[in-house]
């Protein structure tokens, strides 16, 4: 089934649609952006990117959808692991996807995932005020 039939079947009843604000967001895996449009739909491409943080909390996860077993969907993903520094992983993510001819349109948007990720994973340092020292008369 091409993917626009796909997408023209769930665009209206998809399980993953939220609708707030005026704007409509989608919780489907792969989706780089939770927008709900056919550009960033995980699940109806052939070949889709996705990341997500590693589940130790360090790193990200890369998922690739295979061209091969698209029928069976518990095997047509490919998961990578990526604990690297974040200017090593940036660079890990943007040669994955363009060495494997993988969606150029979403490159842009996966790195700042990733980004985003990596930032979110830094620890918090929490800054000591100050204190004056009390002037005595």
């Amino acid at each position: 089934m091409s993917s626009h039939l796909q997408w023209m079947v769930i665009r209206n009843s998809s399980s993953f649609l939220i609708k707030r604000n005026n704007q409509v967001y989608s919780t489907e895996p792969n989706n780089l952006k939770a927008r709900h449009s056919f550009r960033y739909n995980g699940l109806i491409h052939r070949k889709t990117v996705g990341v997500e943080p590693a589940p130790d909390g360090k790193g990200v996860v890369v998922v690739l959808k295979k061209r091969s077993g698209q029928h069976k969907p518990a095997t047509c993903y490919e998961k990578m692991t990526i604990n690297k520094n974040a200017r090593a992983t940036l660079n890990s993510v943007r040669h994955i996807i363009r060495k494997n001819k993988y969606r150029k349109d979403l490159r842009m948007a996966a790195l700042r995932r990733v980004s985003a990720i990596l930032k979110s994973q830094k620890p918090v340092i929490v800054k000591k005020k100050s204190s004056r020292a009390v002037k005595t008369a």
